[in-house]
């Protein structure tokens, strides 16, 4: 199996590319996070996933995806394996949000952050809450992990103080909640500092 392609960049659009490697011209669907990061590239390394398509039980052709990083590829990945979400569906959700921030609205369960994406309905969101919490909080390439304790605590942390500090806990909670899908690394400390910029 392809896991990654190396070569030029023959034609790039905001939804596929064409790689060159060694004379072979490999045409790959991409996200926007993708494009983005290579758009001004000549040359680059894609990384991969090969979806087969399938009519009345039947294959039907075949599909290659290429990803900027790996992250990108596995969560895509982890995606497709919910019944009833197709690769087009994941693609558009990576393309409408990075991959840390639709992590972190399946940990903090965000079905209305989810639905906000084309063909995501209630169920569907629903669907990938619980299929998927429990995987998207464990590696992903890049060696990347969220970790949903440090999150909370963070969260908690930061909650606690600006309560303290007499502001109202609905209000408090709806800027911590966008400023970590923006960014879940922020510590206590910025959590606090940009919350009270907003409050």
């Amino acid at each position: 199996m392809i896991t990654y392609i190396k070569g030029k960049l023959v034609e790039k659009t905001p939804t596929s590319v064409i790689l060159d490697r060694d004379g072979f011209g490999y045409l790959l669907k991409i996200s926007l996070n993708t494009y983005s990061a290579i758009q001004s590239l000549e040359h680059c390394m894609l990384y991969t996933s090969l979806v087969v398509k399938n009519e009345n039980q039947s294959v039907v052709g075949y599909d290659l995806y290429g990803f900027a990083t790996e992250q990108e590829r596995d969560l895509f990945e982890r995606m497709i394996s919910v019944s009833g979400v197709g690769a087009a569906t994941a693609r558009m959700m990576l393309s409408s949000f990075k991959p840390d921030e639709v992590i972190q609205a399946i940990l903090s369960e965000n079905e209305g952050m989810i639905q906000s994406v084309k063909g995501i309905g209630p169920k569907s969101a629903k669907r990938i809450i619980l299929e998927l919490k429990d995987k998207v909080g464990k590696p992903l390439g890049d060696n990347t992990e969220i970790s949903v304790k440090v999150h909370n605590n963070n969260r908690e942390e930061a909650l606690n103080a600006l309560v303290t500090l007499g502001f109202g806990k609905p209000a408090i909670e709806k800027v911590l909640n966008r400023l970590l899908m923006a960014n879940p690394s922020l510590g206590v400390e910025t959590l606090i500092k940009e919350g009270l910029k907003v409050l």
